[in-house]
């Protein structure tokens, strides 16, 4: 894939790293540099790239030339993230947006600035997606449903038609929501968790806890050697 558009990463964690690779070999853009502020900046170069403190970062890549791609994770319920794309904003740069070329995104799909879909998923029409949204791979996001700015969706989850997710919202690894429900703003759903009714502001679902059986594998299977 030809690469006509230069990028800086902000941040050196793993979600970096990860960007990193599907950026260089699934996008036409080329990475040239990552970013960090100052005070977490631990290393000066990762993959061979320079990592400059994100402060100063339009003095050693220019605006007008780069793009910027904030790679954080869920932190701060999104927050940290849409801070960084706000301040990204702020020193002129246009942020970049990655949709794998593994993933099923329908013709019409409205899709935000500074997006982030992975391989395997599955985004049917009528679909739209704010700004700053991360589906992290393997999901299935229903017809007419509404995921909004700065949502965090993680692996294998079902977001049935007609659904809402609001702003700054955390969905689990295998959460289910189930047609035509409103999640509101600021909520934080579990793994394994299925949402089945509307959702109020900021809260918080669990997954239930699973005890181990009073039978241990062992016994159960007849194991004598250990070994």
């Amino acid at each position: 894939m030809g690469k006509n558009r230069k990028l800086v990463i902000v941040g050196d964690s793993a979600f970096a790293e990860v960007a990193y690779e599907y950026f260089t070999w699934d996008s036409d853009y080329e990475v040239v540099g990552f970013s960090v502020e100052k005070d977490f900046l631990k290393k000066n170069s990762l993959f061979g790239l320079p990592v400059v403190p994100f402060e100063s970062v339009q003095q050693a890549f220019h605006p007008r030339e780069h793009h910027l791609f904030v790679a954080v994770v869920y932190t701060q319920l999104n927050r940290l993230r849409a801070r960084l794309c706000a301040q990204s904003r702020t020193k002129g740069f246009s942020l970049a947006s990655y949709v794998s070329s593994k993933a099923f995104v329908w013709r019409n799909v409205q899709v935000g600035e500074h997006c982030f879909i992975f391989e395997g998923n599955v985004v049917q029409p009528f679909v739209r997606l704010g700004d700053n949204v991360v589906l992290w791979s393997g999901n299935h996001i229903g017809h007419h449903s509404v995921i909004r700015d700065n949502c965090f969706i993680s692996s294998h989850v079902v977001v049935s038609g007609f659904v809402e997710i609001g702003e700054n919202c955390f969905l689990g690894v295998n959460s289910t929501i189930i047609n035509n429900v409103k999640i509101a703003r600021d909520c934080w759903v579990g793994p394994g968790v299925t949402i089945t009714r509307d959702t109020s502001e900021g809260e918080f679902y669990r997954p239930e806890q699973v005890e181990p059986g009073k039978v241990s594998t062992h016994r159960f299977f007849k194991i004598k050697d250990l070994t």
